[in-house]
């Protein structure tokens, strides 16, 4: 019977014939550095991490996340090795349609896989938020409940990407010392050698930033030396750590290792056949797991069995507030919540932004899960939390998060806390600034984690900004992200509506409020009807002869417009669309009873007029930059007030 060594040396040569024989099959995919980081990857899993395989969502589990999500047929390999689920058919169909083993990990699509990776840099900064959660969590629940780890690969891409530079330096300042990460540094990228590009000392920057770094050269093939580091590691308790790594691409491959051809597909049927039979696989055999490596990862896989059910007894056990634990643990908040929402009478004015900030303030009592902060526009952009401790160093408890001027890195930690579970993060920054953080909303959307991004100053209503600060073709470039719901109310009852359906939400909410006040309308506060993402709003006295539909601050002018065109004689229906994605879900009889065909339709919106052709036969916006000058001037300037809706309404009646 072979020994552990002789059974790890096994296991790691098998991991790494999966890693040749998957993207050989796919005829696509990255070989290279799955296979130099299989030894370090086979630590982590045997000998380092808690998890019980059987039940991959067990709350206190330690989270593994691959930031190189290119190299995913590793993961993959992890996955069916220690018994996750996936099967060595489901390795066979890598990268193929409808298969469980996509080209990158994608969280909620493959049980085991934490985060959705792949965009270089994302997975290592959602860590940054998945340490946020843990940390959050185990000073309000204690550590009979939340005391786990966040281990990880990163790559050279991973820190030459800006939002990794963002999510490490916050990470250093908050000390988050749960994060353990070994970065591959194998002086490759697709192109050639690093060196064409990146002479960074990666190690010094990370030391910069605060974290403990610990550079222990060319140990990839020393198990024993790849445990020590890491178990170093865990002892440093109030900084993230860094493991420097040099390894060599595609190690052991015979003719492509540590070239950059290894970086991707570069591995044919000689080179495979040869490299297997150095590492004493059978030659002739694709995804080749033999009896005894699978018993002895299936092994490990189970060991956390006992862990988990040690955890459970002591969440039974739970002597503090138990309805508490249940809304922290699964991120939703208490009963009778909604009750709780503020609401406004027609007549009085705000901005939705503040409105926003009155709800979140509401719902902090209600909601446990709630944190929220913004990238230095806390204030402004209404993710104030007030007397809940601010998270830092000193208060791990607080609610409140500074993220600092990090667009970017906020965002990818905001997903790290929905992924990790527990917390329903809020993160807010002025809406034009969105460019600076998109690739981690579409990540957002594309892994559904429900999170809310509060996004303010929504026109060119900002005023003497200008137009570097005066968003015009935002909204309508989310818009056009699937999976992303895009709420832009139109007063403070429809921004209460549209954080109630945030919260119920299973997916990310963008929330687009503006700077200015705007006045409260009759009728927006049936949350019923606002639920729907779209309704009517003012009905015409008999027929409607126009339709007049806005979203956000401009649903007052087609309310004004509609009294006008009233006393001229036209009966004007008007429309309040708030949130399109949710409106689309509604069925036909309904959508068309909002929007009758045949009736004509003016829609006005201040910004892009793209998209709305789908709702109205005349639409008027802005489809150019804005100007300085006061916001009330350049909406009227650029044509966004009820006059131009009362002109277009004639028009398109005649």
């Amino acid at each position: 019977m072979p020994n552990a060594q002789s059974l790890d040396a096994q296991t790691i040569a098998t991991i790494r014939g999966i890693s040749m024989d998957g993207p050989h099959a796919a005829r696509s995919g990255h070989q290279g550095t799955a296979m130099s980081l299989a030894p370090v990857a086979h630590v982590m899993w045997s000998r380092i991490m808690n998890f019980d395989a059987e039940n991959p969502q067990w709350f206190d589990r330690d989270r593994f996340i691959l930031s190189p999500g290119h190299a995913s047929i590793l993961q993959y390999s992890l996955l069916h090795l220690y018994g996750f689920g996936l099967t060595n058919e489901d390795l066979q169909n890598f990268r193929q349609w409808d298969s469980a083993t996509p080209g990158h990990p994608e969280v909620g699509h493959t049980a085991g896989v934490e985060v959705t990776t792949g965009p270089l840099g994302a997975g290592l900064s959602n860590a940054v938020g998945m340490a946020i959660a843990e940390e959050n969590l185990r000073a309000r629940l204690g550590s009979d409940i939340c005391d786990h780890y966040i281990y990880g690969l990163c790559s050279d891409g991973d820190l030459q990407e800006g939002v990794s530079h963002e999510a490490a330096s916050l990470a250093g300042h908050l000390g988050l010392g749960r994060i353990i990460f070994v970065y591959d540094d194998n002086d490759i990228s697709i192109d050639g050698p690093t060196s064409l590009s990146f002479s960074d000392n990666s190690a010094d920057r990370f030391r910069s930033y605060g974290w403990d770094v610990t550079e222990v050269g060319a140990i990839g093939e020393d198990l024993d030396a790849l445990e020590a580091a890491i178990v170093a590691a865990k002892s440093v308790t109030d900084k993230p750590s860094l493991i420097v790594l040099k390894t060599e691409i595609g190690f052991p491959a015979t003719e492509s290792a540590g070239t950059a051809h290894a970086h991707g597909y570069a591995m044919f049927d000689e080179e495979i056949a040869a490299t297997k039979e150095a590492m004493g696989l059978p030659a002739d055999q694709t995804f080749f797991v033999s009896d005894e490596v699978l018993a002895h990862c299936r092994a490990a896989g189970v060991r956390g069995a006992a862990l988990r059910e040690a955890w459970e007894a002591r969440a039974a056990a739970y002597s503090g507030d138990i309805a508490e634990m249940d809304a922290l643990i699964n991120g939703r908040p208490l009963d009778g919540w909604h009750d709780a929402l503020p609401s406004w009478e027609p007549g009085e004015s705000i901005a939705t932004r503040k409105a926003s900030n009155a709800v979140l303030q509401a719902l902090v009592p209600h909601m446990p899960s709630l944190v929220a902060g913004g990238a230095d526009l806390t204030g402004n952009t209404g993710t104030v939390i007030k007397d809940n401790g601010v998270f830092s160093t000193d208060d791990r408890a607080g609610r409140q998060i500074y993220f600092g001027i990090r667009e970017h890195g906020m965002g990818a930690a905001m997903l790290g806390m929905a992924a990790h579970g527990g917390l329903f993060p809020v993160g807010g920054t002025f809406l034009v600034f969105s460019d600076y953080m998109r690739g981690a909303v579409r990540l957002a959307a594309l892994s559904k984690m429900p999170m809310i991004f509060s996004w303010t100053h929504d026109s060119v209503g900002v005023g003497e900004d200008g137009p570097t600060h005066q968003p015009v073709e935002h909204v309508a470039s989310l818009r056009a992200m699937p999976d992303l719901n895009v709420w832009r109310p139109a007063d403070g009852n429809e921004t209460a509506a549209a954080w109630a359906a945030a919260v119920a939400s299973s997916g990310p909410t963008a929330m687009i409020l503006s700077r200015q006040n705007l006045p409260i309308l009759a009728g927006t506060d049936n949350h019923a009807n606002v639920a729907k993402g779209g309704y009517v709003l003012a009905e015409a006295d008999g027929d409607a002869q126009v339709v007049l539909v806005a979203a956000g601050s401009e649903v007052q002018h087609c309310m004004a417009a509609a009294s006008t065109l009233r006393n001229d004689g036209i009966q004007a229906r008007v429309v309040s669309l708030p949130c399109w994605e949710v409106f689309e879900t509604q069925d036909d009889e309904y959508r068309e009873s909002v929007l009758p065909a045949g009736v004509p339709t003016v829609s006005i919106e201040a910004g892009s007029t793209m998209g709305w052709s789908r709702y109205a036969d005349v639409t008027i916006g802005i489809d150019r930059f804005g100007a300085s000058a006061p916001g009330n001037v350049v909406m009227e300037k650029l044509g966004i007030t009820a006059d131009a809706v009362v002109t277009a309404a004639r028009t398109a009646l005649t």
